[in-house]
């Protein structure tokens, strides 16, 4: 019976291989509403930030780690592994936020090829501005809907995906 475990098919190259375990019914309804949750979360939160601040999602996502960091300065590679882009979206994205003077670009002091990206004070004021009311839609949308019990096991269940994910993409 095809899909059971021990089943072997052929691949188009001759060498035998084990048939796909399908997703059953229930795991393919919850990856559909995962697939979902993900892109309707994605979409207000960036609904939200435009509305209320005029911030794109891509520049609270520098924002956020610039304020946090000492002095409201980070290099450049580490900005863009705290968000995990690649190096040309990152830099186009730091263009754009430098023409509206939210960030400034600046010669990184122990090496030359590297740069630094500086919050500028309207930077710090466009953040500390869009923090409460993003915060409080993370909440409404996010964590309201849950139990406290909820969110200590889905945070559980997050972890045992992120190891998963971590354990399989090396």
């Amino acid at each position: 019976m095809t899909g059971e475990v021990g089943d072997m098919s052929t691949s188009w190259y001759g060498e035998i291989m084990s048939e796909p375990r399908w997703l059953t019914p229930d795991q393919a309804e919850v990856w559909a509403k995962y697939r979902r949750v993900r892109r309707e979360l994605q979409r207000a939160q960036d609904q939200q930030l435009q509305r209320d601040s005029g911030l794109s999602a891509a520049d609270y996502a520098l924002l956020a780690p610039l304020s946090e960091s000492a002095d409201g300065v980070l290099r450049a590679r580490e900005l863009g592994a705290e968000v995990d882009w690649e190096r040309s979206r990152l830099s186009h994205q730091i263009s754009r936020m430098e023409k509206r003077g939210l960030v400034t670009r600046e010669a990184c002091a122990d090496d030359a090829r590297g740069s630094m990206v500086r919050l500028t004070e309207k930077g710090r004021e466009a953040i500390e501005a869009a923090a409460p009311t993003h915060v409080e839609n993370v909440r409404q949308i996010f964590f309201d809907p849950l139990t406290p019990d909820e969110v200590r096991l889905f945070g559980d269940f997050l972890d045992r995906i992120l190891g998963a994910v971590e354990q399989n993409s090396g």
